[in-house]
This record gives structure tokens, sequence and C-alpha cells, in this order.
């Protein structure tokens, strides 16, 4: 799950999101039916409709073969989808055929670790840190020949789309970051935090451990069921939907990238000396300039920072958005249509 920037701003805020907006995007009619409630409407999909993709294709990028879904008009604009931890592409099943009526050349790539995405060599560190994965970004870009792509995500995935947005925006047309401003650093994570703060990030020291790697190992299923549960307490996906995903966490270097991260993010794992410079500026916490609508579910039970704290961060045209309804951390999964929405209506700014 995500991980706020400042150990200041990490809070467990279920219900505190405000609707908030410093230059507030025009609604289009299918957003306003869901930015009070996320329940479907007339004429919005319904969470679960679609069960695949429609083409599922390899890339070799940077230090990775990519696993990626691909939907939508090759010459049309570009929408990079990034998921989070414990979830994969199939968090975007419904999200992308809408964008791709809409008219996009849509991208939803397994992470490194996760889904049909390996490593090109096995003396590769399995790096999880946070500006590995942006990098695999870029390179996926690179590799594609996309020049420019609105961003999305959530969870690690937002994370990585603010940093690509933070640090490269000329490659960046707009982002959509679901709980806002996630991008962090080791100093900060230094700092302690109150007790009922800790508490909510119990699985990154149990990851901390040889047994949490160990029980990650055996039960990563079981595992990763609970942190769905936990994260989006009103979300009732049934047994299908979970295996989907699941089946990604398969992936031989899984448990690796995950242990990696989280060690990381404590100081505890070194990343690797390329993404040095990368990270000093990040634990500057830079801005983000380009158009940005940020998302929150009403009922995320995952850490997520307030937004009225990260929306100084962003100062080029912005809007946040309360999506209501019982909607948890797996939000573009939950609410698909007021994800797509969102998408269509940054990239159109």
């Amino acid at each position: 799950m995500s991980q706020p920037a400042n150990p200041d701003r990490r809070r467990f805020l279920g219900t505190a999101a405000v609707t908030l907006a410093a230059a507030p995007f025009a609604m289009s009619s299918a957003l306003l039916a869901q930015s009070g409630d996320a329940r479907p409407g007339a004429g919005a999909i319904r969470p679960g409709a679609h069960t695949s993709f429609a083409a599922l294709k390899q890339v070799e990028a940077g230090v990775l073969n990519v696993g990626y879904a691909e939907a939508g008009p090759a010459d049309g604009p570009v929408v990079i989808l990034l998921h989070g931890w414990p979830y994969d592409i199939y968090a975007f099943v419904d999200v992308v055929p809408l964008l791709a009526a809409a008219g996009f050349r849509v991208i939803a790539p397994w992470l490194r670790g996760y889904g049909t995405t390996r490593f090109l060599s096995a003396d590769t560190l399995r790096n999880g840190q946070q500006g590995a994965l942006a990098n695999d970004v870029i390179a996926l870009m690179d590799a594609l020949k996309i020049d420019k792509a609105v961003v999305a995500g959530f969870d690690w995935g937002a994370r990585t789309a603010d940093i690509v947005a933070a640090i490269w925006p000329q490659r960046v047309k707009a982002l959509v970051s679901v709980s806002g401003y996630l991008i962090g650093s080791q100093q900060a994570n230094e700092k302690p935090l109150p007790p009922s703060a800790e508490l909510q990030w119990w699985y990154q020291y149990y990851f901390a451990t040889e047994r949490g790697r160990l029980g990650y190992e055996k039960y990563r299923r079981e595992f990763s069921k609970l942190i769905w549960q936990l994260a989006s307490p009103k979300w009732n996906f049934d047994d299908a939907t979970f295996e989907r995903s699941a089946a990604s966490f398969d992936n031989p270097d899984h448990v690796a990238i995950v242990v990696h991260n989280y060690r990381w993010r404590l100081g505890l794992a070194p990343g690797e000396a390329k993404h040095d410079e990368l990270e000093k500026r990040l634990a500057e916490f830079p801005g983000i300039a380009v158009p940005t609508i940020t998302l929150e579910g009403d009922a995320n039970g995952a850490p997520h920072p307030d937004p009225k704290i990260y929306a100084k961060k962003f100062s080029g045209k912005y809007a946040h958005r309360l999506v209501t309804g019982g909607i948890g951390h797996n939000l573009p999964q939950e609410a698909p249509q007021a994800f797509a929405d969102a998408v269509i209506e940054v990239a159109r700014s």
C-alpha cells in the first residue's frame, strides 16, 4: 500500500478527506454523477463488468521485459495506468475499455515483480525503491516510443506517477493520483509516528524481519486478501476477482520486490547508486506543475494523507475529488467510472 511523503503527514483518515479544488476542472456529466456518490448510475459502468483485456503484450524496456495490457487506437493520446501493492493491472480492467472507447491508447503495465514482467538479467538487484519504479515507466515510454502521456495510478502506482510528473514533466501531459502526493524519502521516514499511526504500518515492520519475508512467501495469497479487506472494508469482491490479480503475485521476483520496497523505505536495505541523484531530488519533495486531479475514496482503510495538506504541492491546474459510496483503497476497480472520468477530464485540460 501507499506511504505518504512526510511522517508528519501520515494519517489514517478513512473519512476525513474533503472535496478540495485549487483550480477546479469543468466536471463531465458522468463525473458529476459520481463525485458525490460513486455507486453506478444511469450510463455508468458497473464494477466487475469486464474480466479480461483485449490484448496482452511484452516489450523489453530498461532492465525489464514488461508485460502490459493495451487497448484503444494506436494513434490516440496515451494514458499509462499504474497499479500498486498488492494489486495488479486487473485493478483497471473496467477502466481500460472506458478510456479506449473515449479514443485513448491505454497502456497498463505490470510493475516489476508482478504478472509477466521479468528482469532481463539474473544479476540485477531486485530493487523495489521508488526511484527504480519511476525509471521503469520512463524506460517503458521510450521502448514504446511514447513521447508524452497522461499518467494515472493508485498506491505504489500513484507514487510512481507523482514522481514521473514531478521529475519528467516534459513527458507528462497530466496526472491522476489516488490519495494525492505520495513521494517519500528515507530521511523523512526516520521520524517515529504516534503509536496509533504506526499500527497502520504493521505489515511494513513485519516485512522488515526474516519471519515476515518467509511468511509472505508462504502465505502471499492469504496476506494479500487480508490487505484487500482491510484497505477496502466495504468492497465485496468475489473469489474470482481476487484470483485474477493474485495470479500475478506468483511472479518469481514478487516477494523480493515487495520486501525490498518496504525495507528500503525504513533504511534497512540499500538501493542502487544509479538512483541516488533521483532520490536526493525526491527527498526535497518537488512540486508538480502538470494539470492534476487527485482522488480519494470515502472508505479508504489504508493509511493516506489529508488532501488539505498536499494540495499545495500541485502548482498547475488542480482539483481534488472525494468519491463516495463506500469506495476504498483500490479506487479504479471499485469506482471505475469515476476514475476514468477523471482521466478524461484532466487529459482535456
